[in-house]
């Protein structure tokens, strides 16, 4: 494919995926409303607006991050069929079947990321210099930051099964994974101040320690995927 065809199958990858996003949204505005009231609980009481439009912007970015969630499978699967093209039938059907999986372990890391992460970044922000310092958050911070934190630690749970997807394909090695390791530590840490917008190393270290164990799972799968790649026909 020339560099136009290229530029053109990204501009139809991104139309659907955008597309998908679009009706995950659609169906996420009614949702939003019992969603802000369960996101609210650790707030406390009712958000602080402090500006007009600060309610409805918090219940659009809480009906994108519903839209986001239910279109993962969409966006994963348009994404992987841009960067992987030339796909072989049975590469394709591999892919497919592991879309509902990479659903559900995004899932899991929001869920991880509410029950696990979540508590003690609050009890750290609220606390600290509290004698100084009185937390009164913003509809608009608050939401910011826990729709954040929930977002990428979906996608980050996802990474296991990409990986093993992508060694099904013969596109990955377990011993690549293990040689790398010191990349995986850095990548690790820098990804963990991203997802969490605080200073504090606690929860820092409290992403870090899942990412890592992410990556020390996703090298068994990949090395279980090399096995199935090596004995399975194409």
């Amino acid at each position: 494919m020339s560099l136009l065809e290229h530029l053109d199958e990204l501009r139809q990858r991104l139309t659907k995926a955008a597309l998908g996003l679009a009706a995950g949204v659609v169906v996420g505005f009614p949702l939003a409303s019992p969603m802000l009231a369960y996101l609210k609980e650790p707030y406390g009481d009712r958000f602080q607006a402090l500006d007009p439009t600060n309610p409805v912007i918090s219940y659009f970015r809480v009906a994108l991050m519903i839209g986001a969630i239910l279109s993962i499978p969409i966006t994963t699967y348009q994404v992987m069929m841009f960067v992987l093209p030339g796909l072989t039938p049975k590469e394709k059907r591999i892919l497919f079947r592991a879309l509902p999986a990479i659903t559900g372990l995004f899932i899991v890391g929001a869920l991880f990321a509410w029950f696990i992460l979540i508590p003690p970044a609050l009890d750290f922000l609220v606390g600290f210099q509290s004698d100084i310092f009185v937390a009164q958050w913003t509809a608009d911070g608050y939401l910011g930051f826990i729709t954040a934190l929930i977002f990428w630690m979906g996608v980050a749970f996802e990474t296991p099964l990409i990986f093993f997807v992508l060694a099904l394909m013969g596109l990955v090695q377990a011993n690549t994974l293990v040689r790398n390791w010191r990349i995986a530590i850095v990548g690790s840490a820098v990804a963990a101040a991203f997802i969490t917008p605080t200073i504090d190393p606690v929860n820092m270290f409290l992403v870090m320690g899942p990412l890592l164990t992410l990556y020390l799972f996703s090298i068994f799968l990949v090395g279980i995927g090399n096995r199935i790649n090596r004995v399975e026909p194409s």
